[in-house]
């Protein structure tokens, strides 16, 4: 399965591809930066991640888009825009017909450190040790691309489940044990069972 990491965010949107293999392994694809300039109209900028999107989408073909879900912050102006991309990249997921994920951003840190609430370094860290890189990827809204990728591989519920993920499924869930799986794998899975179980996920947006 090839999936296409979307980290939403109005002056650097984060993109990062990577392909599933046995044993949960995943492997780089590619990873960058779509960056607007803040003097352009909200428009022309959302414009200008929305064909970089559709470019990535049609260059690399992946199977399934991961899109960081978008919370509240007290900082009104930035989440208004990290959302409108957030959407820009779920019209371009729908336009090509594919399945889209939406992941909080503690389920991604929790599937890739172990840690939900761990730093961008920790997960720029364990993004450059998962993939076998040679250096952290840098910036830290390309390495959560590609750390948003990684959790939805490691998520257990492929292209078909994808869409159902959204409404906390049962068959969504995470397996905790088995082969192939690693200490943070494990780890996330374990406390994504439990969230659910005290009805502590979180509802869409």
């Amino acid at each position: 399965m090839r999936i296409l990491g979307v980290d939403p965010g109005m002056t650097r949107c984060g993109l990062g591809v990577v392909d599933t293999a046995a044993g949960r392994r995943v492997h780089l694809v590619e990873v960058g930066v779509v960056r607007t300039a803040a003097e352009l109209s909200p428009h022309l900028r959302l414009l200008a991640v929305a064909e970089e999107i559709e470019r990535w989408l049609t260059t690399l073909r992946p199977d399934v888009v991961a899109v960081e879900r978008v919370f509240a912050q007290a900082n009104v102006r930035s989440v208004t825009g990290t959302s409108q991309v957030a959407g820009v990249a779920m019209l371009a997921a729908a336009r090509a017909h594919l399945p889209l994920a939406l992941h909080t951003p503690s389920e991604v840190k929790a599937a890739v450190t172990g840690n939900g609430r761990a730093e961008k370094a920790q997960v720029q860290e364990m993004v450059m040790r998962i993939l076998g890189l040679a250096e952290r990827p840098r910036p830290a809204d390309a390495a959560d691309a590609l750390a948003l990728a990684i959790c939805h591989a490691w998520r257990g519920g492929g292209t078909g489940s994808a869409v159902r993920a959204q409404y906390g499924g049962a068959d969504t869930l995470p397996r905790a044990t088995g082969a192939g799986l690693t200490p943070a794998q494990r780890a996330w899975a374990e406390a994504e069972r439990s969230a659910r179980r005290a009805g502590a996920v979180a509802p869409n947006m």
